[in-house]
């Protein structure tokens, strides 16, 4: 099954646009995260409606964050793009006869619902600030190395 890669993309999007001074276009965007601009947009538009982000058409537009990157939470942006399923897996029959796998579905349901609690709490307690000050952090940290092996 193929994994939904939408809430990486979008932070690392965000993380970009933290970057720039200037509005960051749709194409700009994906050309950083090898996709196409329209589902960058797509994306966006959930940024967009939660007031995470803004966006101007025209020569000089672009997306530009709306909100410190200190008030905006992984599970905030989790949630703006829709809180997709955090799991491939799931029960074979949602409705099952069989009460072997009731009891399968019991268990797996109670398993799943503890671990997406723990997943959104820890979504929730890390900012898109920290986020980029460990970018920034790994930035240094591979300048001073180059440095580093240049002497």
């Amino acid at each position: 099954m193929k994994r939904d890669s939408r809430l990486s993309g979008v932070l690392h999007a965000i993380l970009h646009m933290a970057q720039s001074e200037a509005p960051v276009t749709s194409e700009q965007l994906a050309k950083h995260m090898d996709s196409n601009p329209v589902v960058i947009r797509r994306i966006m538009s959930g940024l967009r409606e939660a007031g995470f982000v803004t966006s101007s058409k025209g020569h000089g537009g672009g997306w530009v964050m709306a909100r410190p990157l200190a008030e905006i939470s992984l599970l905030d942006v989790y949630q703006a793009i829709g809180a997709p399923a955090p799991f491939a897996i799931g029960n074979r029959n949602e409705s099952p006869g069989c009460l072997v796998e009731q009891a399968v579905n019991s268990a797996l349901d109670d398993a799943f619902r503890e671990a997406e609690a723990i997943l959104v709490a820890r979504l929730g307690a890390v900012t898109l600030a920290q986020l980029s000050e460990d970018f920034h952090r790994r930035f240094q940290a591979l300048k001073k190395d180059h440095v580093h092996v240049a002497l």
